[in-house]
């Protein structure tokens, strides 16, 4: 038998996290999920299950869909790449939604960002910016995925190139290496002004470990029967 279904006055007593495991499929609880999307807009914190059951209950409940509160749930989850989450959330929205404008722009700049094509992103944000401007960090959170992006891939990324994938130049470029050099162990090459990345097993392969060194010997032992 399932659970019941809490009166309003029930509800509130309970906090968003609770009512989603409680209720996920409750529609009552739907004003509540919208209401904490646009406070993980104003704080700065990120509910991923709580937009998931938003966008389910939507389903369930078209009529009541807020396309702005969908928007502002695909930006939170861009911001949170590299994760996946802006394909989890998208798989939850209607093909009709999705072709409406500023879907359209956001999917291309998911795209953008999940190919590494930095330059490309920043020029489409820019035409789009009445989509982020209202959610603070969002640059911010870009900045820090493509950083991660480029220690992935490189030992030591030129300045030019750090320069678009993070769009800055300037005193604000500057300020931004400061930063990484302080906090994630970057080094400026004095020479050319270039920065080295901290090693890790992507743009170090010879550090990753090979699992097959790692296989216990009395493993190895009880093959050998049965393969005689």
């Amino acid at each position: 038998m399932g659970k019941e279904i809490e009166s309003p006055q029930e509800q509130s007593s309970y906090t968003v996290e609770q009512l989603v495991a409680v209720n996920p499929f409750n529609p009552e609880i739907l004003p509540d999920l919208e209401n904490h999307v646009n406070e993980q807009v104003t704080s700065q914190t990120y509910s991923l299950e709580a937009n998931l059951c938003l966008l389910r209950l939507y389903q369930f409940e078209p009529e009541r869909m807020n396309t702005h509160i969908v928007a502002q749930i695909l930006v939170k989850a861009l911001m949170a790449m590299p994760t996946p989450d802006f394909s989890l959330c998208l798989f939850l929205i209607p093909e009709r939604v999705q072709m409406e404008e500023q879907f359209k722009a956001l999917i291309v700049l998911s795209h953008y960002l999940e190919t590494g094509r930095f330059q490309q992103f920043w020029d489409e944000a820019a035409k789009n910016r009445h989509i982020f401007e209202a959610v603070p960090g969002f640059e911010q959170a870009i900045q820090a995925y493509a950083s991660h992006l480029l220690s992935l891939s490189y030992q030591k990324v030129p300045r030019s190139v750090l320069a678009e994938a993070v769009n800055m130049d300037g005193a604000s470029l500057e300020k931004f290496i400061e930063q990484q050099v302080t906090n994630s162990g970057w080094i400026v090459e004095k020479e050319d002004g270039s920065i080295v990345l901290p090693q890790n097993e992507f743009n170090h392969p010879e550090l990753k470990k090979n699992t097959g060194e790692n296989v216990p010997l009395e493993h190895i032992a009880r093959i050998f029967p049965i393969l005689g």
